[in-house]
């Protein structure tokens, strides 16, 4: 019964003080404001105004409705702006998946400017999937999947956002430091600290100890790298990280990075996204502070 126009010729004429004007502020003929609360009237059955001259006065319920209108429509014309704001991806929520527990570092030298860009975005970083990362992004439970080991599945697509090396990580006096390279049988006599991700996915077991058909003296799982780098710095065993992630904890904590081999063990960061969908304006953004991250 009541519309928002309604509420605006209302508005329109408090603050205007007649017909006319109101009219030409909304873009209306005098006729169709009239006829619009003629209608409304007889739809209510009660008189919302009456005219002396030229003047206007409220009944009031007219009154009553002004009120009302002078309170409701600044809100809806936020919620105008914020939906607009939607529809240009200016503002939302913008949920990151991670696969790399090392990240949390790099991912912070992104989102910091990316929440200095875009105010009215929020950001959320999921971690722990029921399902898995991909499915999480199949899902639409997150917006960005943050991964080194990208899946080839038609409907996502990644994107190389930096290189890096993976590197194993010793106490300064561990006997390994004083090595440039280690080989994977130099491990067998190591307790080896990794995150808590299945041993298939593990970098250090599948593309370095299982070819070699090496294994560590023990492996224990760590989910904190705080945690697990203390541990290391203790000399209770060893870890494989990225060197740039190393490089920032040697001022402060007694540890060194070894080469993997001769040839080292190189790594990419791939950001993954639907394919089916256009990206939104900050997803874009997001993408190109990643692409601008330097350690």
């Amino acid at each position: 019964m009541i519309e928002r126009i309604h509420l605006k010729i209302l508005r329109e004429i408090d603050q205007l003080g007649s017909l006319t004007a109101a009219a030409k502020s909304l873009h209306l003929t005098q006729s169709a404001l009239s006829h619009s609360f003629k209608k409304l009237e007889n739809q209510s059955g009660t008189q919302l105004w009456h005219k002396k001259g030229r003047q206007i006065h409220l009944t009031q319920a007219g009154k009553f409705l002004l009120n009302e209108a002078n309170r409701l429509l600044p809100q809806m014309e936020r919620l105008d702006e914020v939906l607009l704001q939607y529809a240009k991806g200016e503002r939302g929520a913008l949920r990151i998946g991670m696969e790399c527990h090392p990240c949390y570092r790099w991912l912070l030298k992104v989102v910091e400017p990316f929440l200095a860009e875009w105010e009215g975005v929020d950001v959320d970083v999921k971690q722990k999937f029921q399902f898995g990362g991909m499915a999480a992004l199949f899902n639409h439970e997150i917006d960005i999947l943050v991964t080194p080991d990208p899946l080839e599945i038609k409907g996502i697509k990644f994107s190389p956002v930096f290189d890096y090396e993976q590197v194993l990580v010793v106490a300064t006096t561990n006997a390994l430091a004083t090595h440039t390279t280690v080989s994977p049988e130099a491990l067998s006599n190591e307790v080896l600290f990794t995150y808590p991700v299945e041993k298939e996915r593990l970098d250090i077991f599948k593309n370095f100890l299982i070819p070699a058909n090496c294994q560590p003296k023990k492996h224990k799982l760590i989910e904190a790298t705080e945690m697990m780098l203390q541990m290391v710095a203790a000399d209770r065993g060893v870890a494989t990280l990225p060197l740039w992630l190393v490089n920032e904890y040697q001022d402060s904590l007694p540890i060194k990075a070894v080469r993997l081999g001769d040839k080292g063990l190189p790594k990419k960061i791939y950001l993954g996204i639907r394919t089916n969908e256009e990206p939104t304006e900050y997803i874009r953004a997001f993408f190109k502070l990643a692409l601008k991250s330097k350690f």
